[in-house]
């Protein structure tokens, strides 16, 4: 098993935690009060800074939740957080309702899920080697 470190930068700092066994992204929380206008963005902090373990790097990403109910998401999804960062988690979210937001202190915002990275070397070649789907992008499948 992973060993997540964090560190509270306030007292009233909420450290983020799996809701039920199993899950694959525990909840992240707000550590200050902000509104977030109809079609606006905003930073949100967390009070909390982390250390991953070697080669991995946690990603954040929206609560479903959040998302349905109140069409507030995380802007740049999925947010990496890259295994030498220290400074204070951020979360960007963005309010795609029809009705400002108010973001609470304590309250869930994101969700961050830890992951492998595997970093590759970028080697230059001539060509590919050729697949059954080739070069089919968008729509490729008839979808």
């Amino acid at each position: 098993m992973y060993k997540l470190k964090v560190k509270r930068l306030s007292d009233n700092a909420k450290l983020p935690e799996y809701a039920h066994p199993g899950d694959a992204g525990m909840d992240v929380f707000s550590n200050e009060e902000k509104l977030i206008r109809t079609g606006e963005s905003a930073l949100i902090k967390t009070g909390i800074t982390i250390e991953l373990p070697a080669n991995s790097e946690a990603q954040v990403r929206p609560r479903s939740g959040l998302a349905l109910k109140e069409g507030i998401t995380v802007l740049n999804t999925p947010g990496t957080i890259d295994e030498g960062y220290r400074g204070e988690v951020g979360v960007i979210l963005i309010n795609h309702s029809k009705k400002d937001f108010l973001i609470t202190a304590g309250m869930k915002i994101a969700q961050m899920v830890i992951s492998p990275v595997y970093q590759a070397e970028v080697i230059e070649v001539d060509e590919l080697s050729d697949t059954h789907r080739g070069e089919g992008g968008f729509g490729s499948t008839g979808h």
